[in-house]
């Protein structure tokens, strides 16, 4: 693996960090301002600032950076990775802006790769211009889903259509009015391998039978500003048949390839969030005087900025060399390394937002710094795409799995 950025990189690299000066860091005030005055509270798509600066990024080809092939801006795992560190500078805005979001992100890279003609035609089109937004309807508050395998919404065929019940919970984005599709996860066929039994099909949000239940708040926060969380319920909901995604059997090895990108970009974000913090932290301490002198000065402040560069240096390898191992060897080949970042990545940057917030004192927990809302984001990160300990249990399984290979030969 080379350190070095590669020529493409570099660019695309440069103009999203002067766009990010230039445009973003000075809207993010007005930005919050006007998703906190918007007649319909969740419509966060819908603020004028974001609207203008999407063009702005659309114009600059500053699009779609996350998706291969022509029709995204055509760059590797390995090239897009320090992109999405950029832009998680700015997690609530900055995404958005460059129609990088999560779950949009992932659910036009399943459409790309396994939509059909028309699928793509109704949703994908309109998602790669961001004229909607979308859902990705996975997790259950009746059953354990850091295993996929226990979803137990039904997907049942009958006749042209299949017939959709279950109930659903943290649905991302879906409190936003201009959410236009969920791509849902059930299960067609309970009777067979257990890995084969779910999958995924494309539900409208104004089908009859969809039911937003409530909003989620994350410690407090209700992330409306990219379209919050919700419970959803799934009643006797009717769609064609050709709305299923790939075939019958198909969804947890759709789901596992989806995440696989996925990581990589909620990691490279976290990294991102972290050197904001570490930036902020160095500032703060500079200015602030405790006892006489700046708290720059005191020992266990530098220790804390100290160790938070380290994490970060350790971190970005890491997560890069996931990448570039995803570019090479695909997806299954770096399954341990993909794990290892996503135990990783939220834990360490939670620290490290900890230490800043700690740096800040009492402001470090209110709203007049990004820090707080970061800190809640990122604990959200050691369960979303799965718990720490899943992965720390097959990560564990595989190591030991590999040792005694060696062993024996």
């Amino acid at each position: 693996m080379d350190f070095a950025f590669d020529v493409t990189t570099e660019d695309y690299r440069s103009r999203l960090l002067t766009f990010m000066d230039e445009h973003v860091y000075p809207s993010e005030a007005t930005y919050y301002e006007q998703v906190a005055h918007l007649d319909d509270y969740w419509a966060w798509s819908r603020t004028p600032i974001l609207l203008e600066l999407q063009a702005k990024a659309r114009a600059a080809g500053l699009w779609n950076l996350f998706l291969p092939g022509d029709l995204g801006a055509g760059l590797t795992n390995l090239q897009y990775a320090p992109l999405a560190e950029v832009t998680g500078r700015s997690p609530g805005l900055a995404p958005a802006v460059f129609n990088c979001s999560a779950p949009d992100t992932g659910n036009m890279e399943v459409l790309a790769i396994v939509g059909s003609a028309e699928q793509k035609d109704l949703w994908l089109t309109p998602l790669l211009a961001a004229q909607i937004r979308s859902g990705f309807a996975m997790t259950e508050p009746d059953v354990a889903s850091s295993d996929a395998t226990n979803i137990s919404t039904a997907i049942v065929r009958d006749g042209d259509d299949y017939v959709i019940n279950g109930r659903k919970w943290w649905i991302t984005g879906a409190m936003n009015p201009d959410c236009a599709i969920f791509i849902v996860m059930g299960k067609t066929d309970p009777s067979t391998e257990r890995h084969r039994q779910q999958s995924m099909i494309l539900v409208p949000r104004d089908t009859p039978g969809v039911e937003i239940v409530r909003g989620m708040q994350v410690l407090g926060y209700d992330d409306h500003d990219h379209g919050g969380h919700a419970e959803m319920v799934f009643r006797d909901v009717r769609v064609p048949a050709s709305n299923l995604i790939a075939k019958e059997g198909d969804g947890f090895f759709i789901a596992q390839a989806r995440l696989g990108p996925g990581r990589i970009h909620h990691c490279m974000r976290s990294i991102g969030m972290a050197e904001r913090a570490i930036e902020l932290m160095c500032e703060r301490v500079e200015e602030r005087i405790t006892f006489g002198r700046p708290l720059a000065d005191q020992g266990v402040i530098r220790e804390w900025i100290a160790r938070s560069r380290i994490e970060i240096e350790q971190l970005r390898l890491l997560t890069l060399k996931a990448a570039w191992l995803m570019d090479t060897v695909g997806v299954r080949g770096a399954h341990t390394e993909i794990q290892a970042i996503k135990i990783a990545a939220p834990i360490t940057v939670q620290g490290i937002l900890d230490r800043a917030m700690q740096a800040f004192g009492a402001m470090g927990l209110s709203q007049d710094t990004p820090l707080a809302a970061m800190f809640a984001g990122i604990r959200t990160l050691r369960l979303a795409d799965g718990p720490d300990e899943v992965h720390l249990s097959a990560l564990g399984k595989h190591e030991i799995k590999r040792q005694r290979q060696r062993r024996e030969h």
